[in-house]
C-alpha cells in the first residue's frame, strides 16, 4: 500500500500509533466538544441527541486486544459510553452505514428537527485505520496505489484516511441558540439504498438520490455552485459518479465547480461525508475551492466538468449552494445540499459571503 492519511495524535507518546487503543473514541470526544463549544452548548448534552456515523467503530481496539492483549473495557466499544461520561448525553445513536454513514446521521438529525423531536442535534462521524481493512485493500489491488487519484487515468485505487468531525444542527425558526453565529443552512439531505452490489456503486441510483436531494432542497441542478465529489479514485466509483453527474448536470456550461478532497486526506470512511460538508461550508464562506490533487490526466468521462485541480481556485462569482456526495458499499447513497448563510443584519457577512 502507499501513503495513508494517518492522524498524528500519537506523536510524543511512548507507544506507536498502532499500540494505542480507543483512538476513534478520543477523536470523537474532541470533535463533539469543539462543535458543542462553537454552538455555545458547553459540556452538558443531556437534552441533546448525539448521532454518530461510522464504518468500523472501535475495530482497531478489538484487533489490538486479539493480537497483542492490549486491554480495554468492552463497554468502551460503544461511543455512547464516552458520550455519557463526558457530556451526560442520554440519547446517543451510532449509524454504521459504510462510507456514507455521517451523511446518513445528518439526514436523521434533520428528520428529528423536522418532526419536533428535538430542537438541537449533534451530528458526528469518526473512523480510524485498521489492520484488517488495510490488509483487505492490499489484497484487492494488483499494484499498490501510491496516491489517491480521483478521475485520473493513472488511478490505482483507494487509500485510507482517518479522523472525526462533528456539527450542531438547529431549526432555523428557533434561531442560532446559545451561539450567535450560524455557519451554513442545510437545505436538504436525501438517502437511498439500492443493494445493487456489495461494493460497486450504481449510476442510476446515484442519479436518483441527487435529484431527490435537489427536490428536498427546492433547487435545480443549475442552482448548484459547488459539488464535493465522493471521488475515491477507484474505477467503479469514478465511472458511476461521473455518469450520474453527467446526467444531472447535462447541458450546463460551465458546470458547477467540482473537487474531491479525498485526494488530500485519504478516504476517511464513515466520517468522509461530514468532512466534505465542513470543507464545503468553508468554500462557500471564502470562495476558495480546494483542488483535486494528483489529477494529472482526467478520464474522458469528466471532460465537461469544471474540476479544480493542481492548485486552489478563487471562484469567479459568489458561491451560494454546495452539493455533497457520499456513497457506501451496498448501495448506501447520501447527498446533502447546504447553503451559505448570510445574516441580513451583518454587512460584513454580506460582503464576504458568510456570517462567520
Amino acid at each position: 500500500m502507499g501513503v495513508l492519511g494517518e492522524v498524528g495524535d500519537h506523536l510524543g507518546e511512548l507507544r506507536r500509533v498502532d499500540e494505542v487503543p480507543l483512538r476513534a473514541t478520543r477523536w470523537l470526544e474532541q470533535a463533539v466538544a469543539a462543535a458543542a463549544a462553537d454552538a455555545g452548548l458547553g459540556e452538558d448534552l443531556s437534552r441533546v441527541p448525539v448521532l454518530v456515523g461510522t464504518t468500523l467503530r472501535e475495530l482497531r481496539s478489538v484487533e489490538l486486544s486479539w493480537r497483542d492483549g492490549i486491554a480495554f473495557d468492552a463497554s468502551d466499544l460503544h461511543f455512547g459510553t464516552m458520550l455519557r461520561r463526558r457530556f451526560g448525553a442520554a440519547d446517543t445513536h451510532t449509524v454504521a452505514n459504510a462510507c456514507s454513514a455521517s451523511l446518513y446521521t445528518l439526514a436523521l438529525g434533520a428528520d428529528l428537527l423536522d418532526l419536533g423531536e428535538a430542537d438541537t442535534v449533534v451530528v458526528a462521524g469518526v473512523d480510524t485505520l485498521t489492520e484488517s481493512t488495510y490488509g483487505l485493500l492490499d489484497r484487492c489491488y494488483p499494484e499498490a496505489p501510491d496516491r489517491l487519484r480521483p478521475f485520473d487515468r493513472g488511478r490505482r485505487g483507494m487509500l485510507q484516511g482517518e479522523g472525526a468531525v462533528a456539527v450542531v444542527l438547529r431549526r432555523e425558526a428557533d434561531g442560532p441558540g446559545p451561539a450567535p453565529r450560524v455557519h451554513a443552512r442545510v437545505r436538504g439531505v436525501a438517502v437511498n439504498c439500492d443493494a445493487y452490489h456489495p461494493s460497486a456503486p450504481d449510476a442510476k441510483s446515484i442519479t436518483t438520490v441527487v435529484h431527490e436531494a435537489h427536490r428536498r432542497s427546492g433547487v435545480r441542478p443549475a442552482d448548484i455552485d459547488l459539488v464535493m465529489l465522493h471521488g475515491t479514485g477507484t474505477p467503479l466509483n469514478d465511472e458511476a459518479e461521473s455518469t450520474a453527474l453527467g446526467s444531472v448536470f447535462a447541458g450546463l456550461t460551465p458546470s458547477p465547480y467540482m473537487t474531491a478532497i479525498k485526494s488530500m486526506t485519504g478516504h476517511t470512511a464513515g466520517a468522509s461525508g461530514l468532512h466534505s460538508l465542513v470543507a464545503a461550508v468553508d468554500v462557500l464562506r471564502t470562495g476558495i475551492v480546494p483542488p483535486t490533487v494528483y489529477l494529472d490526466e482526467p478520464v474522458a468521462a469528466v471532460a465537461g466538468f469544471r474540476l479544480v485541480r493542481g492548485t486552489a481556485e478563487h471562484a469567479q462569482q459568489p458561491l451560494r449552494l454546495a452539493q455533497i456526495d457520499s456513497f457506501g458499499f451496498g448501495g448506501l447513497n447520501a447527498v446533502a445540499v447546504v447553503e451559505r448563510f448570510e445574516d441580513p443584519g451583518d454587512s460584513a457577512g454580506r460582503a464576504e459571503g458568510a456570517n462567520q
